[in-house]
């Protein structure tokens, strides 16, 4: 009985002991990593020379209530800076923007691009109370990096990690000066990786829940190891505070763009000269692709690399230099890290089957996304609405010589029930169904072709809209008349 009352003591002893000690080792511990990495975050003030607004008679950007959500959906960093009394010379202003982080001991710094931008004078201060004027090597706007540098030696500098294999989940710590409150710690996890935001087609931002706000920008993101993953950018907000939606830089994006800013002060990036469009599940449904991946090809510069290549509209781009394109945003990333010059292979699929392709890259302006501009060209006789819900006609010889179209047909009115995205003016080039793809000639053509499918059918539309092409996908079709 002794015995047994012994082991029924130590098992309600391990029972209580064990749930305290594993919650003791789930709870990270960050003191250290601040003790060491803490002297490495600077604070960073902007000093802007005198200038004289302008007179009351020259139109002014209106000002926006902080609190408007139009105001705030993809903040940056910066404080709204309140306007001068009146017209006139305005004071010199000093303002704490935002934090950078030491990269190396002889005073390099890397930071954001929007911190920096507009400064006539950078003033940069570290935890032990010392301050230095610094000067801007380089900055990027595409991708939000700056690298400036103080004079100075001896500095303690911050290692860097490896951004791939942060996982979903993990603890992650913030140190920056929000609302100048130097080094300032917060922490939370990895919620995603590999964000694409609206405008940013260069950089797979990291998404994080740590308390990001005004004056952050420019920070570094430290994994539990004390190294930095990422520089903290971009806020998710409302009202211009913290909300839970955090997105900072990969740290590998930002060296490989200190590297370039370094050696010349500016950024090269690739380009092929190609327009694009996401590849939905409606798009790989009409291409006959088993799931939505790629980057689907809409348009080709003539005289472009890709041109030159030997793409062609409706190819869909799923490899790029060996790497993997799964979503559009995917490509710009690729092309535009590849350097100028570089001989790049490019699988594409096409009418069913794969295609390998060598393009050598161009440089720098960014590859497009399929706009949705005004369009252009007249209005021809009008004939019956087709069962996607329009009236169309063929092209005029004048308007196929100012298109510089062989063929295709002018949308001249909208019904009410139109079964996709269209507007009077756009010219329907081709029409994708189970994967074969036709071109369309005429108007008769078209009405044979869609009389000929099923109700619940779905098809692509690739489409001339102004001076951009695009896809359209209508799922289901109307009544046989």
């Amino acid at each position: 009985m002794k015995r047994i009352a012994r082991f029924a003591i130590i098992a309600v002893v391990l029972c209580l002991a064990l749930p305290g000690q594993a919650q003791t080792r789930e709870l990270p511990d960050f003191t250290e990593l601040v003790e060491k990495q803490g002297p490495a975050v600077v604070n960073i003030s902007t000093t802007q020379a005198a200038r004289r607004q302008a007179a009351p008679n020259v139109p002014q950007v209106p000002e926006m209530d902080e609190n408007d959500p139009f105001y705030d959906f993809f903040r940056r960093f910066v404080p709204r800076q309140p306007p001068g009394p009146g017209a006139g010379p305005r004071q010199p202003e000093s303002r704490s923007l935002g934090s950078g982080f030491i990269i190396s001991a002889d005073g390099y710094i890397l930071t954001n691009a929007h911190v920096v931008e507009s400064a006539d004078e950078i003033n940069v201060r570290l935890t032990d109370k010392r301050e230095f004027k610094a000067k801007v090597i380089g900055a990027d706007k595409r991708t939000d990096v700056a690298l400036i540098k103080i004079e100075a030696s001896g500095l303690q500098f911050v290692k860097m990690g490896d951004p791939m294999k942060l996982r979903v989940g993990e603890w992650v710590l913030a140190i920056g000066s929000p609302f100048g409150f130097d080094n300032t710690v917060t922490a939370g996890i990895v919620s995603a990786k590999g964000r694409s935001l609206p405008q940013e087609n260069f950089v797979p931002f990291i998404q994080t829940d740590v308390a990001i706000n005004p004056g952050n920008s420019g920070g570094p993101l430290f994994n539990m190891r004390g190294e930095v993953v990422g520089i903290n950018s971009q806020i998710y907000s409302r009202t211009g505070g913290f909300m839970g939606l955090s997105f900072a830089i990969p740290i590998d994006v930002a060296l490989e763009i200190q590297g370039q800013l370094r050696a010349k002060g500016r950024v090269s990036r690739g380009r092929i000269g190609v327009v694009i469009q996401e590849v939905t599940k409606e798009l790989a449904d009409s291409f006959g692709l088993p799931r939505p991946a790629g980057a689907l090809v809409n348009q080709v510069e003539k005289g472009s690399p890709a041109d030159k290549a030997g793409v062609e509209a409706l190819d869909i781009i799923v490899k790029f230099d060996g790497k993997t394109i799964e979503a559009s945003s995917d490509l710009p990333r690729i092309v535009g890290s590849t350097r100028p010059g570089a001989q790049s292979s490019v699988q594409v699929l096409r009418k069913g089957g794969t295609r390998e392709l060598t393009v050598t890259v161009g440089e720098l302006p960014e590859d497009r996304v399929a706009s949705r501009d005004s369009p252009r060209g007249g209005k021809p006789a009008e004939v019956a609405a087709n069962r996607l819900g329009l009236v169309v006609a063929d092209l005029t010889t004048e308007q196929k010589r100012d298109l510089k179209l062989q063929g295709g047909l002018i949308v001249t009115e909208v019904k009410p029930d139109v079964r996709g995205d269209f507007r009077r003016g756009d010219v329907l080039l081709t029409l994708v169904h189970k994967g074969q793809q036709t071109e369309l000639r005429s108007v008769d053509q078209l009405n044979k072709m869609l009389a000929g499918l099923d109700k619940a059918t779905t098809v692509t539309l690739h489409i001339r809209r102004g001076e951009s092409a695009a896809f359209v996908t209508v799922s289901g079709l109307a009544d046989k008349g």
